[in-house]
């Protein structure tokens, strides 16, 4: 039989030394930075510690390949490092594979000329450098790339851009942006009005207004304002109008690196709930024997399975090269919403504890939140999952390809 729900030997032993890494490296070094908070000299210290000991360790750069300094670790074997790593806060960015670097790396080998990848690319593999992606904006809606406002023309050897950017993840920082702009006026289809440029960092012209704080308070979210910058021509990534083809090649595996690290997030706050359960006791009995409690931990025990599942079957269509839309839309969606639900539950069963900032669950669930807009709202993956149904049982008079295309 074809399928096989088991993992290689060095898979596991490379989850091994991920989980190993994490107790033995991050949590201590998360640690001293709580001791330390708001001190970023610390902060940055223990970053370089933990990134100079994942090197030394073999565990940096685990998405990408030998060639740039990586470990060539496939999308599958992706789900289950960043599931481990994301069980810490530092995790994924210790090895390298946090967001949105991650993303911005698999663009840049996929679309760089010779040029843009020794400039670009090279250094973010090397940890030297950030970067960040440059495409929401706050006049129109996140979900549709096709309404973006920020335009470039021509002038002579540079593009000449102006516009408005917000929620850029790490662009306080960066070295250089992936930045999404129109160039094209009046495009066949509208999805062909867009394209990419690599900007270097600081700029003339790029003014990061503020960051942004939300929820869970201020994480590197900025705003941007884009008045008259020029970005060579060189600098275009891709070709003219690919910008969307360019965001939707990137945002696919990332919605998918996202529900990985998800994972890992949920799992925990399930072995807390648990925890908890096994030595609380009220009323007569420990919480673990309440049938109330129970279902809390069976609902979230289910929901993990799922999430597990739909991850690992998306990753394994992208490593074999299959059409992987639906798969990732269907799982960004029911990933997001698990991930709120499960922390939730955790926190109802800790109480007044779980509300405070005595655990992580507090600020695990605001930053939970975002989960189901970010990479496209719940709803806009809803519409494109029932259109592809509805497509699929008229062309077929079947749903099977719309629901995983799956053997039987």
């Amino acid at each position: 039989m074809a399928i096989d729900f088991s993992f290689p030997e060095e898979l596991h032993d490379v989850i091994r030394r991920v989980r190993e890494f994490c107790d033995e490296v991050v949590r201590p070094g998360e640690q001293v930075i709580d001791e330390h908070e708001g001190d970023r000299s610390v902060l940055v210290k223990q970053v370089v510690a933990m990134r100079k000991a994942a090197k030394d360790a073999g565990l940096w750069l685990p998405h990408m390949p030998a060639e740039l300094g990586g470990m060539g670790l496939g999308h599958v074997a992706m789900a289950a490092v960043s599931a481990e790593a994301a069980r810490t806060r530092f995790g994924p960015f210790a090895l390298n594979a946090q967001a949105p670097d991650e993303g911005n790396m698999h663009t840049l080998h996929h679309w760089t000329t010779p040029a843009q990848r020794d400039k670009y690319l090279k250094p973010l593999c090397d940890g030297r450098i950030r970067s960040c992606f440059a495409m929401t904006e706050p006049e129109v809606a996140g979900s549709d790339p096709t309404l973006i406002q920020t335009h470039a023309v021509e002038d002579g050897d540079d593009w000449v851009v102006n516009g408005h950017k917000w929620f850029i993840s790490g662009a306080r920082g960066a070295s250089f942006a992936i930045l999404i702009a129109r160039t094209e006026g009046t495009p066949e289809v509208p999805q062909a009005g867009n394209s990419a440029f690599l900007v270097d960092l600081p700029s003339d012209g790029w003014e990061i207004v503020r960051d942004v704080h939300t929820m869970s308070g201020g994480h590197n979210h900025c705003e941007i304002r884009i008045k008259d910058l020029r970005v060579p021509k060189e600098n275009m990534l891709g070709g003219r109008g690919q910008g969307h083809k360019l965001g939707q090649y990137r945002l696919g595996p990332a919605r998918l690196a996202h529900c990985m690290r998800w994972i890992g997030q949920a799992e925990m706050a399930l072995d807390m709930t648990i925890d908890r359960a096994l030595k609380r006791y009220a009323h007569g009995s420990m919480l673990a024997e309440k049938q109330g409690i129970q279902w809390m931990i069976a609902d979230s025990t289910m929901e993990l399975y799922q999430c597990k599942l739909m991850v690992l079957h998306a990753a394994y269509k992208i490593d074999r090269g299959e059409d992987f839309k639906s798969e990732v839309s269907m799982a960004k969606h029911f990933v997001a919403n698990a991930l709120n639900r499960i922390i939730d539950r955790a926190v109802q069963v800790h109480g007044a504890l779980g509300y405070s900032t005595d655990t992580p669950l507090a600020q695990m669930a605001t930053q939970a939140r975002w989960a189901r807009f970010a990479d496209g709202a719940d709803e806009v993956h809803q519409w494109r999952i029932a259109q592809r149904s509805i497509d699929a049982y008229s062309k077929n008079g079947s749903v099977r390809v719309a629901a995983g295309d799956l053997p039987f």
